[in-house]
Parts: structure tokens; C-alpha cells; sequence
């Protein structure tokens, strides 16, 4: 039987509905060790197509793959109107919509979603960013076609618009409070309308307006206990020939502590990296010069590769990421690069950090658990040639057996 795997969050929601609607046999289940073993992603939603006479199976993630295979599945009339008809042009603006809210907004939102519920650090300008950028898609994109069509793709409701809707109920969860719907008649004309689709209004059966959009978690400051201050006692006379100790100079950054590195001249080799070839010059230096006691190389992982979209926005996201680092980077040296395509992207690189440990180096940047850290050893062939490979940016970067071409990148120097 065929089977779609699902979770609770707002991508899942039009296709559950889509196979409840037209009554499709397809099994609608959660995570379980069949989807494990299918998907090792474990992206949702995800869909196993078994075809009932000849036995052959069929997988599919990506969830607008997932919406435009459904329809052509169900395969009637009204079904085919919800892909754009007959209509060439109109098809291509489904397919454009589908797009832009299952990209742009869906990461600016989940962005601000993430923050809103603690998932990531909050962090005041990269909150208000993402909110502004929301702000700009409704507003200058989806408002300025709404005042002229209906809907979306036209005059005719489409999948586009489902899905638009439904993806909606995630802002509408968190930000989207009354004050905003009263600034939005002409988006709020179009979400009324198709949020009352017999398709999805089932989505919407407990759908109500926040009052007011949610606080971000905000660390509280703990009070501590009012302690009776003990009567200072008068103070000896000091012997005339008694100094008075020099006060110890505080370390501005926890790595200065640490001093100058003995061997290993941080400067010099941003030098070498900068001014030499690569890999004929500068990583042989590197690597001869290299002193583990004083340094460590980490690979770094961004977390939330599922949530990316176009390149450029996760270029973006590692050069806000390197501008934060800033007040460490007399410490560190290092590449992110951002492997893949549009919608299929990762990043990932390696840092030289002071010391042996990670964490006074990137604790800096508010958005510094976003990433996994994993110490690397240079004297370990494999660690090698991935810092050779994240620093020279000439071979691809192997993700479970496939490799992915180096698509952008920031150096942090």
C-alpha cells in the first residue's frame, strides 16, 4: 500500500488533506523505522508510490513534488484546474507561487519561529531582519498581485493558493496577530477566501487570531537574596614602606589568556593563504608549521541544512555568522562553504581556533549553536584532506557516498 509520512508541522498539511479530499488509498502514518530505513534524510513530508498491479515502488520527498504528483494521481477535471489547466502560463505561475512561499518565506518564517520558540538563540537584529523580510514578501509581492488578481495564479483558485494558505498557519501561530490582519485587508480578502476551500478548511476548523504576536524568550536575570552587608572594620594603619598591590589587568576575550602562540604566527599564515596558491604553497606551510598544542581545527556543521533554500540566501546566512565571529577573529582562521544546489544545499567547513577547545572562540556570535563542532586531527589522512578541500575549495564535498560541487563560500580572516 502506498504510504505518505507526515509530521504536524504546516509543509504536511495540504497533502494530508489532498489524500483525505479526493480519497485516496494512501496510507497517511508519522515517523517510523520503515520511513527510517526509506528516507535516510528524514525530510517530510515524504511518499511511497506502489503501483497496485505491478508491484513497483516508487519514492518522492520534497513536498511541492509531492502536491503536483497527488493531483496528477487523482487525475480528474478538478484536479487538473488546481495544476493550472490547460494553460501553459498559468501552470509555470502555480509552479512560481509554490515556489516563493515553500522558499523565501517559509525560511524567513521558520527563522523567526525558531527564535520565538528558543530553538536557535535569540538574537535581536537577525529577529527583526527575518521579520522585515516577511514583511517585504507580503506586502511588495503577494499584496501587489493580490490588488490585481484574485488569486494567486488568476482569477481560478489553485494549489498554489492551498498551499500558500496552509503554510500560512505558521506565522498566523506566532506573529500574525489582529493588529496585523487590520494592515492587511488585501492579503487577509485572499487567505478568508481560500482558507474556506473544502479541501483545507478542515486545517482551519480551530483557526483563531492571536491577540497579540508571541514574546521571544528572554533570559531572566535571577534575583539574589538581599545579604546584610557586615560592618567594615577599621583598618590597621599600613607600615609606611607597604605598597599597595597593582591590580591584576583583566582578559578582554577569554583567549587572550592564553598569550602569543610560541611557533605557530596566526598573521604570517593568513598571509600565506591570501598571497600564495593554494594548495601548492600555502597548505603545505600550513601544515609544517601547524603546532597542536597551541591550536585545534574544527569541523563545523550548520544544523538546520533541511531548512535552506537558494544558495545565496545561505552564503548570506555564513557571512552574518563570520561578521558576528568578529571579536574573535585575531584567534580563528577558516572556511564555510555551501555545497549543492537551490533548495538541495548544506553548509559546512573547518576553523583553526586558539586553544584546544571551540567554545570561547565562536560563543561570540549569538547564532553560534546553530552549528555542530567536531575536532579534526591533522595527523589523521582523512581530517586532512578535509581541511585541504574546505580551504582550497576545489573538490566537491561528499555527502553520505554523493558528492556535491562547492556552489559559494566565505573565508573568516
Amino acid at each position: 500500500m502506498s504510504v505518505i509520512y507526515t509530521v504536524p508541522y504546516s509543509r504536511s498539511l495540504l497533502p494530508s488533506a489532498l489524500i483525505k479530499y479526493f480519497k485516496l488509498d494512501i496510507e497517511i502514518s508519522g515517523p517510523n523505522e520503515n520511513f527510517a530505513k526509506s528516507f535516510p534524510q528524514k525530510r517530510f513530508p515524504a511518499y511511497v508510490d506502489v503501483d497496485e498491479k505491478t508491484g513497483d515502488v516508487f519514492k518522492l520527498t520534497e513536498v511541492i513534488a509531492i502536491i503536483q504528483f497527488l493531483l496528477e494521481k487523482v487525475g480528474n477535471d478538478e484536479a487538473h484546474a488546481l495544476l493550472g489547466g490547460d494553460s501553459l502560463k498559468t501552470r509555470s505561475l502555480v509552479t512560481k507561487w509554490l515556489s516563493l512561499w515553500n522558499s523565501d518565506l517559509a525560511y524567513s518564517c521558520g527563522n523567526v519561529y525558531k527564535q520565538f520558540k528558543g530553538i536557535i538563540p535569540y538574537n535581536k537584529k537577525t529577529l527583526e531582519a527575518e521579520e522585515a523580510a516577511v514583511e517585504h514578501i507580503i506586502v511588495d509581492v503577494v499584496e501587489a498581485r493580490l490588488r490585481d488578481f484574485t488569486y494567486l495564479a488568476g482569477e481560478d483558485i489553485t494549489i498554489a493558493d492551498l498551499y500558500a494558505a496552509s503554510l500560512a498557519t505558521l506565522p498566523f501561530s506566532f506573529l500574525f496577530d489582529k493588529k496585523w490582519v487590520a494592515k492587511h485587508p488585501v492579503f487577509m480578502r485572499w487567505f478568508n477566501t481560500v482558507k474556506a476551500h473544502p479541501i483545507i478548511a478542515g486545517i482551519f476548523a480551530n483557526f483563531t487570531i492571536l491577540d497579540a504576536p508571541l514574546a521571544p524568550p528572554q533570559k531572566k536575570k535571577e534575583q539574589k537574596p538581599k545579604q546584610e552587608q557586615p560592618k567594615k572594620e577599621a583598618k590597621a594603619p599600613k607600615p609606611a614602606e607597604e605598597a599597595e598591590p597593582a591590580p591584576e589587568k583583566k582578559a578582554k576575550h577569554p583567549l587572550e589568556a592564553l598569550g602569543k602562540s610560541s611557533k605557530f604566527v596566526l598573521d604570517e599564515w593568513k598571509r600565506q593563504y591570501s598571497n600564495q596558491d593554494t594548495r601548492p604553497v600555502a597548505l603545505p606551510w600550513f601544515f609544517e608549521n601547524f603546532d597542536p598544542s597551541e591550536w585545534s581545527v574544527w569541523r563545523v556543521d550548520y544544523k538546520y541544512n533541511d531548512e535552506l533554500t537558494m544558495t545565496f540566501m545561505s552564503n548570506n546566512l555564513v557571512g552574518g555568522f563570520f561578521n558576528r565571529l568578529s571579536g574573535s577573529v585575531k584567534y580563528m582562521f577558516g572556511c564555510l562553504v555551501v555545497y549543492g544546489e537551490n533548495n538541495d544545499n548544506g553548509i559546512v567547513g573547518a576553523v583553526l581556533v586558539r586553544g584546544q577547545d571551540f567554545k570561547p572562540a565562536f560563543e561570540v556570535a549569538p547564532d553560534w549553536e546553530s552549528y555542530a563542532y567536531t575536532k579534526l586531527d591533522v595527523t589523521n589522512e582523512d581530517d586532512k584532506k578535509f581541511i585541504e578541500n574546505m580551504w582550497a575549495w576545489d573538490e566537491p564535498v561528499v555527502v553520505e557516498g554523493v558528492n556535491k560541487e562547492i556552489a559559494d563560500g566565505k573565508v573568516l580572516k
